[in-house]
């Protein structure tokens, strides 16, 4: 099943830090195609933090959505993620945005990603990787990118 997986950090070494992430993602799903790194401004919080280094991957996993979910979270641990309060500055970030077109919500997962077609930081990089992509139930993520601008 293809999934689409964003990864964020803007603590410690961010470049660093999602390399290692994408590396350690590696390890769980046949990575694909890996976009490249972008800056961008905080979102949804105060300028005061530093800026992220964003990316998104595609890749092709078995897993079924919780258990990829749990295995991204260890992955986030290990790299030494603490969760303090929602949009905290962050050594890493992972999300799943798509998982093979799937719609699902339960307490700990909601896919797609209810807020991936408000962020530029998710829809730029996934662009750069597959042009033709679309969001389930938002449709072309170019006209969700070009909706925000």
């Amino acid at each position: 099943m293809k999934a689409v997986i964003a990864l964020g950090a803007n603590l410690g070494e961010p470049r660093s830090q999602v390399t290692r992430a994408i590396d350690e993602i590696r390890k769980l799903l046949n990575v694909k195609v890996v976009s490249s790194l972008y800056e961008t401004a905080p979102f949804g919080v105060p300028d005061t933090q530093p800026n992220y280094i964003n990316a998104v991957l595609i890749g092709e996993t078995d897993y079924k959505p919780l258990d990829l979910m749990n295995s991204l979270l260890e992955v986030e641990n290990v790299l030494g993620r603490t969760r303090s309060f929602q949009n905290a500055a962050r050594l890493i970030d992972i999300d799943i945005i798509d998982l093979g077109g799937l719609f699902m919500e339960s307490g700990s997962l909601t896919l797609p990603h209810p807020r991936a077609h408000e962020r530029r930081f998710v829809l730029e990089p996934w662009l750069e990787i597959e042009p033709s992509a679309h969001l389930p139930g938002r449709g072309p993520i170019s006209e969700l990118l070009a909706a925000l601008t």
